[in-house]
This record gives C-alpha cells, structure tokens and sequence, in this order.
C-alpha cells in the first residue's frame, strides 16, 4: 500500500486541516504534529527582538531533501502511515507558522510521537533552507550546522 507524502516550499499560508486531511487513512487513528513559528521575542542565548524573518529556499533541492526525511523516517517507524513536511519562504511575521511536520499511524504508541519529532530535526539538520532575521539592531542570516558531504 502506498501512504500518503506530501513534501513541499511554498509561499502559501500552511493549512492544517488540508495537510492532515490528506495524510489520514481510513485506518488512522493518531496525528502528531509540529508547527515552528515566528518568535517576536527570543529569550534564550542572545535575547533579541524580531520584527519578520525572511526565509529563503533553492525548491528542486530543499523538496528532494525533505523526500529523504520522509524515507527516513519510513525506515524507522514502519507504523507511519502518512507524513507532511511543509516549509514557508518569503517574509513571516511574528506568530506566523513558518514550517510544519505531521505524521499519522493507527495508534498514538506506535512511535508517530517519535517520527514527527525526528522530522522536524532532521530537517533543520540538512534541508537547505535559509534564514534572515530582521529586528530593531539590523538584520543577520542565522547559519545552520549542516554543511553536505561530496555527493549529497
């Protein structure tokens, strides 16, 4: 049987209740689901104001890259039925959803919790998006950790 994927960049608004629709199953029962959003104030390690972030992605690359995180995660929790990951670009706003992962299974024990979690970090850790944040001192792009190997 083949599950549900949807992998996208877009500039449109994420709408939830249209990903999950298309990620659920007639044999769903559980949805776990990260949403990382705008922060206009960050408190930890250098507190700082954010007016807007501008998010930036190369499409072709970035959607390959998140198709790898779904095979990830399809490897490691076979129990997954359907998996949405989904980043904006462009200029967002403070408490605007920037990027989202959602994973569906038959049961909430079934690792779903685990996987959605797994995505999000996963795709920080190597899908090529990037990240200018604007606020009152000036702007800054916020440098990632991944740098890819020959090949990848």
């Amino acid at each position: 049987m083949a599950f549900p994927l949807i992998t996208s960049v877009t500039e449109d608004e994420i709408d939830l209740n249209t990903l999950l629709e298309a990620i659920t199953l007639d044999s769903t029962g559980a949805a776990a689901i990260f949403t990382g959003m705008v922060r206009g104030k960050t408190s930890r390690e250098h507190p700082h104001e954010t007016v807007y972030l501008e998010y930036e992605a190369y499409r072709p690359m970035a959607e390959a890259k998140m198709k790898q995180v779904a095979e990830e995660i399809r490897a490691r929790w076979p129990t997954v039925e359907g998996i949405a990951i989904v980043q904006r670009i462009g200029r967002l706003y403070p408490r605007t959803p920037t990027v989202l992962i959602a994973c569906t299974a038959a049961h909430r024990d079934t690792g779903v919790f685990e996987a959605a979690r797994y995505g999000i970090d996963r795709l920080k850790e190597i899908v090529p998006i990037w990240k200018k944040e604007v606020g009152p001192q000036g702007e800054a792009w916020v440098e990632g950790d991944y740098r890819p190997k020959p090949g990848e």
